[in-house]
């Protein structure tokens, strides 16, 4: 018995030698397979790239990148929107047309699914509004415009509607959105870009109380009113429902407004975010030049009352009017030296629109109109232009012998963001590049906006804050236009991290 007993006594210590040898192997590999990828853990695990689970901040606030909805989600929106035209071959979505009305309808609906209580206005803007914690605070206006230029880009104006939907629904998402100490508001305005009437603003004009009861009458090329355009999309506006759709200063806290370059600097910079510190002043003219129409083999050139020849001779002056101010404006006391050096680096001028009756080729034309547009960071100096060419425009037309008429179609003065949004919006993109890319992006370039935009009129109202996005090329107003999706996800990410102050 004893011999089988030493056998079976060496056969259990050789088998726990070989389990305790396998075990060995195993924890070794185990281990080096950990140092191994530990790297990527902690590299993935420092820039939040594990997406299903929500990361911790140094608080202790739990966040993630939210790269479905700020990104992909966002992404596939602007794509949605931008098909939405009343046009076959390109982007045309003018306010209260058909494709306006079906646009607002989505921005409703991805409203509603951001968790916003929802409504359209008398002047046919988008709201979507979160209450917060206390419904009674000012309110924060984030906003931007649903309509189009004719044969526009995908993102101008819509991109910071997205971006605000896309942060609100990133906050819902994780049950903070009734958490906001102060109630949030993103508002899509219906009327920018001032095609259909040829008046900018309609839409946040009308909400800072800047929209005269008057605008109601001013009618399109086809006759129709603003009122009519309203009551057509089953909006019944009246003088008295205008007005109270002006928003009370003591209601709102402030307006931030998230907008495309529509320039080439932040490309040139290599960086998606850039501040806005101020937009430069605006003046929209119409000039009507009337000579005598008569037929084009009859009568001497010497006879004639050209009217279209007048205004090549004046749209030429303005061009060297608006390359050489100094050359053209004295230093009297109407225009300083230093508002002369201003301008020579905000100015511009643009004849965009030139039109003529009855427009035949065989026919001297008996009327021209066309528009002028000037812009320009020094309000002083803008006028002093207008002036300027006005007072030329007069002469030229005496000694051509035909009647030429002004008419100021629009004026917005130069706006100057506010510096403390300011400051917060430019350390929210900070942060929110450094969030995406676990590195620091440097110092976020600040801007001047030579392109009007909504926070122009909404500064009459409140203090206002906006930021740029990158554009490829600096192209806008064109089916060129284009935003990458990493910077439209910065720009959404730019907004949250905003709004996570606010909790």
């Amino acid at each position: 018995m004893a011999a089988p007993s030493l056998h079976s006594s060496n056969t259990t210590t050789q088998t726990s030698f070989s389990i305790s040898h396998a075990m060995t192997k195993n924890f070794v590999s185990i281990l080096c397979f950990f140092l191994v990828l530990y790297p990527f853990f902690a590299m993935a695990t420092s820039a939040n790239i594990f997406f299903g689970n929500y990361g911790e901040n140094v608080e202790g606030m739990k966040y993630d990148l939210f790269p479905e909805i700020l990104k992909e989600e966002a992404v596939a929106r602007l794509n949605e929107l931008g098909k939405v035209s009343d046009a076959n071959d390109y982007l045309e979505r003018t306010f209260q047309s058909p494709a306006s009305i079906r646009a607002g309808n989505l921005l409703r609906a991805w409203m509603e699914d951001a968790g916003l209580k929802t409504w359209v206005d008398q002047m046919g803007n988008v709201h979507g509004r979160a209450e917060g914690i206390n419904p009674s605070e000012k309110a924060l206006l984030i906003g931007s415009h649903l309509d189009t230029v004719i044969d526009a880009g995908y993102f101008d104006g819509s991109l910071g509607i997205i971006c605000a939907i896309s942060a609100m629904k990133a906050l819902n998402a994780t049950g903070r959105l009734d958490k906001l100490r102060r109630p949030v508001e993103v508002i899509a305005f219906s009327d920018e870009e001032g095609v259909r009437f040829q008046s900018t603003f309609l839409g946040s004009a009308a909400i800072a109380g800047l929209l005269p009861v008057s605008a109601l009458q001013i009618h399109d090329k086809n006759g129709v009113t603003v009122q009519g355009a309203l009551r057509a999309s089953s909006i019944e506006t009246t003088e008295e429902n205008l007005l109270q759709l002006k928003y009370e200063p003591e209601s709102v806290w402030g307006y931030v407004e998230v907008h495309i370059e529509q320039g080439p600097v932040l490309e040139n910079v290599g960086l998606p975010l850039g501040l806005v510190k101020g937009i430069a002043g605006q003046t929209r003219l119409k000039v009507t030049v009337r000579g005598t129409q008569g037929h084009a083999g009859t009568v001497p050139m010497n006879m004639r009352q050209d009217p279209m020849v007048a205004a090549a001779e004046l749209i030429v002056f303005l061009e060297s009017l608006c390359k050489q101010p100094d050359y053209y404006l004295s230093y009297d006391g109407q225009c300083a030296s230093s508002t002369v050096e201003s301008l020579a680096g905000s100015l511009v001028c643009t004849v965009g629109e030139i039109s003529s009756w009855p427009s035949a080729s065989n026919v001297i034309p008996g009327q021209v109109t066309f528009t002028v547009d000037v812009r320009a960071m020094d309000d002083t100096g803008r006028e002093a232009i207008i002036y300027e060419f006005s007072n030329r425009l007069y002469h030229m037309c005496d000694r051509r012998s035909v009647f030429c008429n002004v008419e100021r179609k629009h004026d917005a003065n130069a706006v100057v963001c506010d510096p403390d949004l300011s400051t917060e919006l430019k350390s929210a993109s900070h942060a929110a590049l450094k969030r995406i890319t676990g590195e620091d992006p440097g110092d976020v370039p600040v801007l001047m906006s030579g392109a009007g935009h909504d926070a122009m009129a909404m500064s009459h109202l409140t203090k206002v804050g906006m930021l740029f996005v990158r554009c490829r090329g600096g192209i806008s107003h064109s089916p060129a236009e284009h935003v990458l999706d990493d910077d439209i996800w910065s720009a959404g990410m730019a907004v949250l991290t905003f709004l996570e102050t606010l909790l």
